[in-house]
Protein backbone atom coordinates (compact mmCIF):
# COMPACT_ATOMS: atom_id res chain seq x y z
CA UNK A 1 0.00 0.00 0.00
CA UNK A 2 0.99 3.36 -0.76
CA UNK A 3 1.70 6.50 1.69
CA UNK A 4 -1.20 7.88 3.25
CA UNK A 5 -2.54 10.88 1.72
CA UNK A 6 -3.58 14.44 2.91
CA UNK A 7 -5.36 17.22 1.00
CA UNK A 8 -4.31 20.34 1.35
CA UNK A 9 -6.06 23.38 -0.28
CA UNK A 10 -8.13 26.61 0.09
CA UNK A 11 -12.05 25.98 0.14
CA UNK A 12 -12.57 29.24 -1.63
CA UNK A 13 -10.44 28.90 -4.65
CA UNK A 14 -11.56 24.92 -4.89
CA UNK A 15 -8.08 24.15 -5.66
CA UNK A 16 -6.84 20.91 -3.49
CA UNK A 17 -3.30 19.26 -3.81
CA UNK A 18 -3.00 15.69 -2.90
CA UNK A 19 0.17 15.68 -0.37
CA UNK A 20 1.78 12.59 0.92
CA UNK A 21 1.02 12.76 4.89
CA UNK A 22 4.72 11.45 5.90
CA UNK A 23 6.36 14.17 3.99
CA UNK A 24 3.96 16.83 6.15
CA UNK A 25 4.98 15.52 9.14
CA UNK A 26 8.96 15.30 8.18
CA UNK A 27 8.43 19.46 7.77
CA UNK A 28 7.01 19.99 10.97
CA UNK A 29 9.91 17.77 12.68
CA UNK A 30 12.27 19.41 10.76
CA UNK A 31 11.30 23.02 11.81
CA UNK A 32 10.48 21.88 15.44
CA UNK A 33 14.32 20.41 15.04
CA UNK A 34 15.59 24.05 13.86
CA UNK A 35 13.67 25.86 16.29
CA UNK A 36 14.92 23.56 19.35
CA UNK A 37 18.50 23.26 17.67
CA UNK A 38 18.08 27.80 17.76
CA UNK A 39 16.94 27.68 21.36
CA UNK A 40 20.53 25.21 22.38
CA UNK A 41 22.33 27.07 20.56
CA UNK A 42 21.93 30.76 22.28
CA UNK A 43 20.96 29.38 25.70
CA UNK A 44 23.61 26.73 25.91
CA UNK A 45 26.39 28.82 27.58
CA UNK A 46 24.10 30.77 30.07
CA UNK A 47 22.74 27.07 30.96
CA UNK A 48 26.24 25.22 31.64
CA UNK A 49 26.97 28.70 33.57
CA UNK A 50 24.07 27.77 35.80
CA UNK A 51 24.51 23.97 35.86
CA UNK A 52 28.26 24.76 37.29
CA UNK A 53 26.87 27.13 39.73
CA UNK A 54 24.31 24.29 40.70
CA UNK A 55 26.25 21.21 40.59
CA UNK A 56 29.64 23.01 42.00
CA UNK A 57 31.70 21.50 39.05
CA UNK A 58 31.74 21.99 35.08
CA UNK A 59 31.30 18.11 34.75
CA UNK A 60 28.29 17.59 36.35
CA UNK A 61 26.76 20.84 34.97
CA UNK A 62 27.49 19.37 30.82
CA UNK A 63 25.84 16.04 32.57
CA UNK A 64 22.53 18.31 34.01
CA UNK A 65 21.98 20.19 30.85
CA UNK A 66 22.41 17.53 28.53
CA UNK A 67 20.05 15.30 30.45
CA UNK A 68 17.79 18.28 30.43
CA UNK A 69 17.80 19.14 26.98
CA UNK A 70 17.53 15.30 26.33
CA UNK A 71 14.04 15.30 27.97
CA UNK A 72 12.94 18.89 26.87
CA UNK A 73 14.02 18.13 23.47
CA UNK A 74 11.92 15.12 22.91
CA UNK A 75 8.91 17.04 23.83
CA UNK A 76 9.56 20.86 22.59
CA UNK A 77 6.55 21.25 20.22
CA UNK A 78 4.66 20.41 22.80
CA UNK A 79 6.55 22.83 25.18
CA UNK A 80 6.37 25.49 22.94
CA UNK A 81 2.82 25.45 22.65
CA UNK A 82 2.21 26.49 26.51
CA UNK A 83 5.14 27.75 27.66
CA UNK A 84 6.18 31.30 26.80
CA UNK A 85 9.55 31.39 28.28
CA UNK A 86 11.50 28.39 27.37
CA UNK A 87 14.27 29.49 29.56
CA UNK A 88 12.76 29.63 32.43
CA UNK A 89 11.21 26.43 31.84
CA UNK A 90 14.67 24.68 31.45
CA UNK A 91 16.22 26.05 34.07
CA UNK A 92 13.55 25.33 36.56
CA UNK A 93 13.85 21.49 35.03
CA UNK A 94 17.50 21.55 35.87
CA UNK A 95 17.18 23.09 39.45
CA UNK A 96 14.78 20.01 39.43
CA UNK A 97 16.64 17.17 38.22
CA UNK A 98 19.47 18.61 40.15
CA UNK A 99 17.57 18.42 43.11
CA UNK A 100 16.16 14.64 41.98
CA UNK A 101 19.61 13.72 41.94
CA UNK A 102 21.23 15.18 44.72
CA UNK A 103 18.50 12.81 46.89
CA UNK A 104 19.16 9.85 45.40
CA UNK A 105 22.80 10.00 46.06
CA UNK A 106 23.06 11.75 49.15
CA UNK A 107 22.46 8.62 51.45
CA UNK A 108 25.62 7.49 53.18
CA UNK A 109 27.55 4.71 51.97
CA UNK A 110 29.16 3.24 54.93
CA UNK A 111 33.08 1.38 54.32
CA UNK A 112 35.04 -0.27 56.03
CA UNK A 113 38.24 1.00 56.09
CA UNK A 114 39.16 4.63 54.54
CA UNK A 115 40.52 4.72 50.87
CA UNK A 116 44.21 5.27 51.07
CA UNK A 117 44.19 8.25 47.94
CA UNK A 118 41.63 10.92 48.03
CA UNK A 119 39.88 11.64 44.71
CA UNK A 120 41.58 15.04 43.32
CA UNK A 121 39.20 17.21 41.67
CA UNK A 122 41.09 19.84 39.12
CA UNK A 123 38.28 22.87 38.90
CA UNK A 124 40.28 25.93 39.48
CA UNK A 125 37.60 27.54 42.05
CA UNK A 126 37.63 24.65 44.39
CA UNK A 127 39.54 26.77 46.59
CA UNK A 128 38.08 29.83 46.39
CA UNK A 129 36.89 30.39 49.79
CA UNK A 130 33.12 31.74 48.21
CA UNK A 131 33.06 29.19 46.19
CA UNK A 132 33.38 26.82 48.63
CA UNK A 133 30.66 28.33 50.89
CA UNK A 134 28.03 28.23 47.69
CA UNK A 135 28.70 24.99 47.00
CA UNK A 136 28.05 24.17 50.75
CA UNK A 137 24.71 25.50 50.67
CA UNK A 138 21.36 23.63 50.30
CA UNK A 139 19.97 23.10 46.87
CA UNK A 140 17.29 25.50 46.70
CA UNK A 141 19.42 28.28 48.59
CA UNK A 142 21.88 27.62 45.93
CA UNK A 143 19.73 27.88 43.32
CA UNK A 144 17.97 31.13 44.30
CA UNK A 145 21.74 32.75 44.57
CA UNK A 146 22.82 31.66 41.41
CA UNK A 147 19.87 32.86 39.88
CA UNK A 148 19.86 36.02 41.76
CA UNK A 149 23.62 37.28 41.56
CA UNK A 150 25.48 35.13 38.98
CA UNK A 151 22.07 34.89 36.73
CA UNK A 152 21.20 38.85 37.54
CA UNK A 153 17.31 37.70 37.56
CA UNK A 154 14.63 39.42 39.76
CA UNK A 155 12.91 37.56 42.66
CA UNK A 156 9.54 37.51 40.44
CA UNK A 157 11.78 35.75 37.92
CA UNK A 158 13.32 33.45 40.38
CA UNK A 159 10.05 32.39 41.62
CA UNK A 160 8.40 31.58 38.34
CA UNK A 161 11.83 29.67 37.57
CA UNK A 162 12.01 27.73 40.61
CA UNK A 163 7.86 27.17 41.14
CA UNK A 164 8.06 28.74 44.60
CA UNK A 165 6.83 32.06 45.89
CA UNK A 166 8.52 35.82 46.17
CA UNK A 167 8.65 35.11 50.16
CA UNK A 168 10.29 32.06 49.74
CA UNK A 169 12.70 33.21 46.85
CA UNK A 170 13.41 36.07 49.88
CA UNK A 171 13.59 33.54 52.99
CA UNK A 172 16.25 31.37 50.88
CA UNK A 173 18.27 34.13 49.53
CA UNK A 174 18.75 35.62 52.93
CA UNK A 175 19.53 32.62 54.42
CA UNK A 176 21.80 31.86 52.18
CA UNK A 177 23.74 35.13 52.54
CA UNK A 178 23.81 34.74 56.18
CA UNK A 179 25.00 31.36 55.80
CA UNK A 180 27.82 32.50 53.54
CA UNK A 181 28.69 35.41 55.21
CA UNK A 182 29.49 33.44 58.50
CA UNK A 183 31.37 30.80 56.43
CA UNK A 184 33.44 33.27 55.42
CA UNK A 185 34.00 35.46 58.60
CA UNK A 186 35.48 32.05 59.89
CA UNK A 187 37.95 31.90 57.62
Amino acid sequence: MGAPLRLLGAESSGTWTVVPAQREVRSTAKAVDTDFAEFVKTALPGLLRYGHALTGNPHDAADLVQTVLEKVGSRWLGRRAFCDEPLAYVRKAMANAHVSHWRRIRRESLVAELPDNAVEQFDRLDNEPLWQGVRGLPPRQRAVIVLRYYEGLSEAEIADTLGISKGTVKSQASKALNTLRSSLEGR
